[in-house]
């Protein structure tokens, strides 16, 4: 059973999956209460400390550059590895540069291997399997992200476990999920040979566009709005992580519904929809 789990490529994306999800679930739920309670960051520190992790994601295409000289799959590994030990450290450096340096680390880690692992996916799945395997991929991604949470809250609420254990015990078990990974499955061929070369194409400009503008407002929510809750209202990690799970149930629970919402409206309808909600949330940010 073992030996053939190693064999499986559909078993290694999800073992990627859900590492990837485990460690950055927990490094994103903890982090705003953390560089509050325990480095004092002020907001003009907490978007310093989010636009260097988001650098990495607006490097990310660089992986078609980094393929060339190291393989898909073992460049997923080395990913793996930089996520977790980036989160591994989190707990142990708890000052601004030391944040900001492990923050870089993680990105690196996280956003090459989820560009890896999608990129991997859509190569070794075939392609009338393909919507199902993600599917199912991204439930179990979904499911990972509430077991972090009920294990994140479970050891602060009632055996009060530090910041640095908590970074520690994430981090760790994805970096040695990366290195049994590595060790422990064979090397793939690719069936499909991978374009090392970034293309871009004229008639997409909307969807870059909105692509640009979903990243932005994606930031000030993840920047902001948790950290807005935890230095201006007070809210502790206990609260946070309630409010995280319950916000996933309902993504579980809503996603399929948008999707056939999608379907029998269409894709613009839904964005124009979409967008009116988003300016009216935002506004109420700077009255509620």
């Amino acid at each position: 059973m073992i030996k053939n789990l190693f064999k499986s490529r559909v078993a290694l994306l999800y073992i990627m999956s859900i590492s990837m999800v485990f460690s950055f679930s927990a490094w994103m739920s903890l982090l705003n209460n953390y560089v509050v309670e325990v480095v004092s960051f002020d907001g003009s520190q907490i978007g310093i400390l989010q636009s260097l992790r988001e650098i990495p994601g607006f490097l990310a295409f660089t992986v078609v550059i980094a393929i060339i000289f190291i393989a898909q799959q073992r460049l997923a590994y080395v990913s793996m590895i930089a996520l977790g030990l980036g989160v591994f450290l989190t707990g142990l450096y708890p000052s601004a540069l030391g944040l900001y340096i492990t923050t870089v680390l993680m990105s690196i880690g996280f956003h090459y291997l989820e560009t890896l692992n999608q990129s991997l996916a859509l190569q070794w799945v075939p392609k009338e399997k393909a919507p199902i395997v993600l599917g199912k991929i991204t439930a179990a991604k979904s499911f990972t992200s509430l077991i972090v949470f009920v294990l994140i809250f479970i050891m602060m609420k009632f055996y009060s476990v530090e910041y640095k254990y908590v970074y520690a015990f994430f981090g760790l078990t994805t970096l040695f999920v990366g290195i049994i990974a590595w060790i422990g499955f064979e090397h793939f061929r690719d069936d499909v040979v991978q374009e090392k070369k970034l293309v871009i194409k004229k008639e997409y400009w909307l969807f870059y566009v909105l692509t640009f503008f979903a990243g932005a407002r994606r930031q000030i929510f993840i920047v902001f709005a948790g950290f807005l809750l935890v230095e201006k209202f007070g809210v502790d990690i206990h609260n946070m992580v309630i409010l995280l799970f319950v916000n996933s149930i309902l993504n579980i629970y809503f996603a399929p519904k948008i999707g056939k919402f999608i379907v029998k409206v269409g894709e613009a309808i839904t964005l124009r929809i979409e967008y009116i909600g988003l300016i009216i949330v935002f506004v109420s940010y700077a009255f509620v």
